[in-house]
């Protein structure tokens, strides 16, 4: 936990804002030697302490390498800490606001896949499941290297343990939470919220993905250039050269978690991301990254490119971070030498991130294999 005093040291007084929502504002502030986000909520407002509380009560006990980390809070003052992700939104990105360069295609494929594995995490933790209930781009956020973790925690709901994977619903007595063109229509008439209400939003985020527009009208417009097997043409441009078939087959996938019914929506786990992850594949194959001449040791031994965070684990090896923290969400064995390891803790390696990063600078840089 950390001291209002500290909020205020770290974040200069709160002088630099980076965002603003419904229920408080972010600011980019220093602690501990790292940069931050900070969330400040609004102190007057009882929906915004029941979001707090929610938030932390959530994110306190999760871990995902595709879901925002909290770092801390003030429980005192209502404020949240989080890891600083230097890319902004998935929607600021998407829209190029304050003239950010485009996400190119390949990107896009794999941050819906991450978007994807986030959810089917939150919907399988124990015991009791969680729904995020307001996934969208806005709370989608981005690392340096564009990889994808999901925010705004506030408004999910925690599914009673007892509920089985088929008839995880919960009917809820208060108003409606989450955000219009993202919710479940059903959600919308009944004010039952269920996994499947992730999955409706998921696919409004696959089709802004593939052609960055308002979601106003979106899945009739992408609905109609399927049919008509025209998918280039509602394609964002500037994402660079799409695979047609995979983005036909991505805008399908997108149109199918929209449906109105809950049950015609299809399996998140079994269904969804395995669809994108098959995509994911095909893009990384498409333009994987790998640096001419490269030194072996700057690549990562699961990703096989070079690394941008390395990190070192408890066998050894070092591997590339998100990929890492991915492979150690249900696996405790080493990814080189399949032995158990001894913890699944990750410590920065500086000396050879410092060697990758003067070796980039002097002419390196990724192509395509």
């Amino acid at each position: 936990m950390f001291t209002w005093e500290e909020i205020d040291n770290a974040t200069a007084s709160f002088s630099l804002k980076i965002g603003t929502g419904s229920n408080g504002t972010v600011y980019k502030g220093h602690l501990n030697h790292l940069d931050v986000a900070i969330k400040v909520l609004h102190s007057d407002d009882k929906s915004s302490t029941k979001h707090f509380n929610q938030e932390l009560e959530v994110l306190s006990k999760i871990r995902h390498p595709h879901l925002l980390m909290l770092l801390g809070a003030c429980p005192d003052r209502g404020c949240l800490v989080y890891e600083y992700m230097e890319n902004g939104s998935l929607a600021d990105r998407l829209q190029r606001r304050k003239g950010t360069p485009p996400i190119p295609w390949f990107d896009r494929f794999r941050i819906a896949w991450e978007i994807g594995s986030a959810l089917v995490f939150l919907h399988s933790t124990k015991p009791s499941p969680i729904i995020h209930r307001d996934l969208k781009p806005e709370n989608v956020l981005l690392d340096r290297n564009l990889v994808s973790k999901i925010g705004d925690v506030g408004l999910s709901t925690l599914m009673p343990p007892k509920e089985t994977l088929s008839n995880r619903t919960v009917y809820k007595k208060t108003g409606l939470a989450g955000t219009l063109f993202y919710l479940d229509p059903e959600y919308q008439r009944t004010g039952q919220v269920s996994v499947k209400s992730d999955t409706y939003a998921l696919g409004m985020v696959i089709l802004e993905l593939l052609t960055a527009r308002c979601p106003i009208g979106l899945p009739e417009v992408v609905e109609r250039a399927v049919e008509d097997g025209q998918i280039s043409d509602v394609l964002d441009e500037s994402a660079g050269d799409w695979p047609v078939r995979e983005a036909h087959d991505l805008a399908q996938l997108g149109l199918n978690c929209l449906e109105m019914r809950s049950k015609d929506r299809p399996d998140l786990n079994s269904v969804v991301l395995e669809e994108l992850g098959r995509l994911k594949r095909i893009a990384a194959s498409v333009s994987g990254v790998a640096l001419p001449g490269s030194p072996s040791h700057f690549k990562c031994p699961i990703l096989k490119t070079v690394m941008y965070d390395p990190c070192i684990a408890s066998d050894g090896y070092t591997y590339e971070r998100s990929a890492m923290e991915m492979w150690l969400c249900d696996k405790d064995v080493s990814p080189v030498t399949k032995a158990r390891l001894r913890d699944k803790t990750l410590l920065p390696n500086l000396s050879l991130k410092s060697a990758i990063m003067r070796w980039v600078a002097e002419g390196g840089r990724p192509v395509k294999e």
